[in-house]
């Protein structure tokens, strides 16, 4: 009794090289629809399906491969018993499966598919092949990724048979491949369904990327994973550049940088210290954003990672070369600033891709002591033009536009956040107090001379007048914040007797 090989693949990659190297070895080959196809105009010996089944296809081609012929010959064991009903119902053991699934992801993120295309791309056969070959896995080799072709054909090179600790580590691969397979098609109906924007069930699937250099701190190993649903011009599938491999810190600090970076249309620089702003500017360069960031607080900013929304060019890497930071992201570096920067070795260059998808899942989610949090991302602002002038002082168009600014930046700050701005630049950040006068406090000592007809925003609405009186010493022109709290007459009150303009934009932006 020869060996044999069921090939069906959606993904052909190296799929007739693979073929060609197994009938090398002697396999019999049997195959499916574009598969076949694809072997036989390849030239290499292959038997349809319906050959071994004695059955046609049918129902639209919904039937191929379920026949007792095909998984009888997967799942028979090496038992006598077993091979005794094989050759009585006239069953030839198959010894090798290579499938993988009709592309479902890729059919639901086309645009206007509809919902019968989609049924249509769920895979039955297919699962079921894979599913069966890898519980038999103690005979038979499961195939479900091309990245295990050369794998496979180097072990028959070698030995004349795949290794058992190589078909249990492809056999768990194959219930992964399913796994997430039907996570999808689980996610897709349910989304069809109205009321089901969080599932009852919390399906994840992610793929390793890489081991970090370790956690939150040295003692604490860590691993970063990338969201499959997650699309290009996210970090997850930036490229590093260059420089020291990334830590769990430099991956959230980095996370926090590229995110406040996203929010601006304009060129803006970003710099971050333990996840919190240190520096936001808008520039008519990016060497101008990267040096009136820097100006904010350019203690705190030694050390601190670095994000732009523009290409890095020559000047800006000039300028950067003479400071220490531990990672700057961006949509990409010219080749000039990649040469400057070059010899800063530990330096971590991050291009994060000049694509403007950035789609991700929708939901941020925390682990707490045995669970998990899920909430819907805080996307964008309420624009200015649904916000309301509170105050006897109106704003002007410049007033709102500046407020505009500094509200983004409020937005990402740890709360009780207080940041304080003026021409586009952050000149002060209160970050985590316990307290909401106690980050005004801090926002505004830090900028100091500079808060003189400068712009407050406050990420939550003032629970007593006190952060405005506070303000009005330091001479703040503007105030942008929430409202929403039981003392806002007394807190208009106060900003009127001030000459303050106060707006309310209706939405809070807590950050914990």
């Amino acid at each position: 009794m020869g060996k044999k090989a069921v090939i069906s693949v959606s993904d052909k990659t190296g799929i007739v090289d693979f073929a060609r190297g197994l009938a090398a070895h002697g396999f019999e080959l049997i195959s499916t629809g574009g598969t076949f196809k694809a072997l036989k105009e390849a030239e290499i010996a292959v038997t349809y399906v319906s050959e071994i089944t004695g059955f046609p296809e049918i129902l639209d081609g919904r039937v191929k491969t379920l026949h007792p012929k095909i998984h009888g010959g997967i799942l028979a064991t090496d038992s006598e018993e077993h091979r005794a009903q094989c050759k009585e119902s006239g069953i030839e053991y198959i010894d090798i499966v290579c499938v993988n699934l009709y592309p479902f992801r890729e059919t639901i993120a086309k645009e206007q598919v509809t919902f019968e295309e989609a049924i249509e791309n769920i895979d039955i056969g297919g699962p079921t092949m894979v599913r069966s070959a890898a519980k038999n896995h103690n005979r038979v080799t499961i195939i479900v990724n091309p990245k295990n072709y050369k794998k496979i054909l180097e072990n028959l090179d070698k030995n004349g048979s795949v290794p058992l600790v190589l078909r249990k580590r492809l056999a768990a691969e194959a219930f992964a491949h399913t796994a997430e397979y039907d996570r999808l098609i689980a996610g897709y109906l349910e989304g069809q369904i109205e009321d089901t924007y969080f599932p009852n069930n919390l399906r994840l699937s992610a793929t390793k990327v890489q081991d970090l250099r370790y956690g939150e701190n040295p003692g604490q190993k860590a691993v970063f994973y990338a969201d499959p649903e997650a699309g290009k011009g996210t970090l997850a599938y930036g490229r590093q550049l260059q420089g020291k491999e990334l830590s769990y810190n430099n991956w959230m600090d980095m996370d926090s940088a590229w995110e406040i970076a996203a929010e601006y249309e304009d060129t803006v620089c970003v710099i971050i210290k333990h996840t919190n702003p240190c520096g936001i500017a808008l520039g008519g360069t990016v060497l101008e954003a990267y040096e009136r960031a820097l100006e904010a607080d350019p203690v705190s900013a030694y050390g601190g990672i670095i994000a732009f929304n523009r290409v890095v060019d020559e000047e800006t890497a000039a300028a950067i070369k003479g400071k220490f930071y531990e990672v700057i992201a961006a949509p990409d570096f010219s080749s000039k600033a990649r040469e400057l920067l070059a010899d800063k070795v530990n330096l971590r260059l991050f291009a994060v891709g000049l694509e403007e998808c950035r789609k991700t899942r929708g939901w941020k989610i925390k682990s707490v002591n045995g669970g998990f949090l899920v909430q819907e991302e805080d996307k964008g602002i309420a624009p200015p033009s649904e916000w309301e002038a509170v105050s006897n002082h109106t704003p002007s168009a410049e007033d709102l536009a500046e407020m505009e600014f500094v509200w983004k930046a409020c937005k990402h700050v740890k709360s009780n956040a207080i940041v304080v701005s003026n021409k586009r630049q952050v000149i002060g950040v209160g970050a985590g107090q316990m307290n909401r006068v106690g980050s005004a406090k801090i926002a505004l000592e830090q900028a100091g001379e500079k808060s003189k007809g400068a712009y407050l925003a406050s990420d939550a609405f003032f629970p007593f007048a006190d952060s405005v009186e506070l303000a009005h010493e330091f001479g703040i022109k503007a105030i942008v914040q929430p409202g929403g709290s039981v003392r806002d007459t007394e807190v208009i009150e106060a900003a009127n007797k001030l000459g303050i303009i106060l707006v309310f934009t209706g939405r809070r932006h807590f950050k914990h």
